[in-house]
């Protein structure tokens, strides 16, 4: 079953989006991370949590102005993007780990959304 990833969309320099990702009866996850990709770039992790202890990650780019959050109940996890900057212009996927990942490592995470376009114009 694939996450689902939704909430992108155009907004200006300094708005704000949130973005959540459902996990329809997906429930033994370790963790489950945020991740931005700029065509001809890397894929760059932007937050993860953990689904047991609430522990948060977040990059260096973003810590401060993104928060990640979880709703067991409704089993989705959110992305609260604030300060928005043209350069957080991405497609953003959220995917899942079944183990501890390194929540810098995409590779160390195994199941994945479709992704969600964010353009943040200047």
């Amino acid at each position: 079953v694939q996450l689902q990833a939704s909430g992108g969309g155009l907004v200006l320099a300094g708005g704000s989006l949130r973005l959540s990702c459902a996990l329809p009866g997906i429930t033994l996850v370790d963790s489950i991370g945020w991740f931005r990709q700029v065509p001809g770039k890397e894929r760059e992790a932007v937050a993860c949590i953990s689904s047991k202890s609430g522990s948060t990650y977040y990059s260096s780019a973003v810590k401060g102005r993104f928060t990640i959050s979880k709703d067991t109940g409704k089993n989705t996890v959110y992305l609260q993007m604030d300060s928005l900057k043209p350069e957080d212009t991405a497609v953003y996927y959220c995917a899942s780990a079944f183990y501890p990942p390194n929540p810098s490592n995409w590779a160390d995470f195994d199941n994945w959304g479709q992704g969600t376009l964010v353009t943040v114009s200047s």
